[in-house]
């Protein structure tokens, strides 16, 4: 299967599932707003698109992929992977470090951190995630800056 045939694959796999189209559960008469934010987002193969699609930009964007210079980035998405399946509702459990033992030293800014997210938007974007889901996603993510952000040191001089 090709990359283009494999990302129509799962962004037909997400709009089923966005749509309630599931063959699966014939006589269920739920609603999207009794569905989870991890099923509305198309599980777990939508998730890992948009991760893969993220990490492929965040190591174009010149702004930010020095941060990832020493990274092994394979681990990086399963962990993507587990926090946004966690996050979202989903049946994963990350099983990373927290987010400040994770960046501690990394001298991450405000700036850092909205290009991030700048990135992770345009991949939610690429995949046509409805904005419910996509502000849902951020506001469940979101919290996590405190711990990612350092703040710059103030001098006594």
């Amino acid at each position: 299967m090709t990359t283009k045939t494999a990302s129509y694959f799962v962004i037909g796999l997400f709009l089923l599932s966005v749509t309630g189209c599931n063959t699966m559960e014939p006589t269920s008469k739920s609603t999207m707003a009794d569905k989870s934010l991890y099923d509305r987002l198309g599980g777990k193969p939508a998730i890992t698109a948009v991760v893969e699609d993220f990490v492929g930009r965040v190591a174009a964007d010149s702004r930010i992929n020095g941060k990832f210079a020493t990274t092994d980035i394979p681990r990086l998405k399963m962990l993507l992977v587990e926090q946004i399946c966690q996050a979202s509702g989903g049946p994963c459990t990350y099983t990373g470090r927290s987010m400040k033992a994770t960046h501690a030293g990394m001298g991450v800014s405000n700036a850092d951190f909205d290009a991030l997210v700048g990135e992770l938007v345009t991949s939610l974007n690429k995949f046509k995630v409805p904005e419910r889901e996509k502000n849902e996603l951020l506001g469940a993510l979101g919290p996590m800056k405190g711990d990612i952000i350092e703040k710059p040191k103030m001098s006594m001089y």
